[in-house]
């Protein structure tokens, strides 16, 4: 399958979709590209590995998301169980955030245990693992650097500081970037200093539309825009630089 666009990070499997599912997997299609579909607990992950098993240009990751509201503990063989089918290349969302909860000690401690959870499961299955990180750097970077990871890591809608890019780099990550760069110069200087082989682009959509849909429902085939935007940092084509994003998506997440 010849993919021209790639968005390393959807919902599509969220209920904001319901209403004009069919239409939203149509403009992927006319765009030739694939995606990732998210799970942020278990329910939606296997909502995401039922779509992915669907359609030959969606693939799934499977995770618990650090701020889960249902206070979910991570069930590790259900996701184990769940993240052995072929369709699903990666583990995730998980991470840290600091910024909903994680505000005690004994917050932080358990999101620590959480994402140290998904990371050896990642590992177990050698599967890519999706960080979710968002007020919470320092904890993040200082457990990937005490941790020995052998697969792809990729820092999901990454909004922080060049110095901060580089800490990721450093350790080998891939950064991920959202439609939020599209409406603000703040994080040119995090996109130049990445370099063009360490980059992704997402949407996570439903949320986070790019200029020109800012404030509208996000979907997939709107990473277009945060292509256009990493090019004209990077000062090169558009279609050069969904054509690198593309490839670099296809390694990280292990697809055919």
């Amino acid at each position: 399958m010849m993919l021209t666009l790639f968005d390393s990070h959807c919902h599509v499997q969220f209920p904001q979709y319901k209403d004009d599912f069919a239409k939203v997997l149509a403009r992927m299609q006319e765009l030739q590209m694939g995606a990732i579909v998210v799970g942020t607990d278990l329910a939606t992950s296997k909502a995401g590995v039922e779509l992915a098993e669907k359609y030959d240009f969606l693939w799934a990751s499977v995770g618990l998301h650090p701020n889960d509201n249902k206070g979910e503990l991570f069930d590790e063989k259900a996701f184990e169980d769940l993240a052995k089918n072929p369709k699903v290349v990666a583990v995730g969302e998980c991470g840290l955030d600091y910024f909903r909860s994680g505000g005690t000690d004994e917050e932080k401690q358990i999101q620590k245990e959480r994402f140290e959870k998904q990371i050896a499961l990642a590992e177990r299955l050698k599967k890519a693992l999706i960080i979710h990180c968002r007020n919470a750097h320092d904890d993040c970077s200082s457990i990937l650097q005490n941790t020995r990871i052998e697969v792809p890591v990729v820092m999901h809608f990454f909004t922080a500081t060049a110095e901060v890019a580089q800490k990721y780099l450093d350790l080998g990550c891939y950064l991920s970037f959202p439609g939020p760069i599209t409406y603000t110069d703040m994080y040119d200087d995090s996109i130049r200093i990445t370099p063009m082989d360490k980059i992704l682009a997402e949407t996570d959509a439903p949320f986070a539309a790019p200029t020109p849909y800012r404030g509208k429902r996000n979907e997939p085939s709107y990473v277009a825009e945060v292509v256009k935007k990493i090019a004209a940092v990077k000062n090169i084509s558009s279609k050069e630089t969904a054509s690198q994003i593309t490839l670099n998506s296809q390694r990280v997440f292990g697809l055919r």
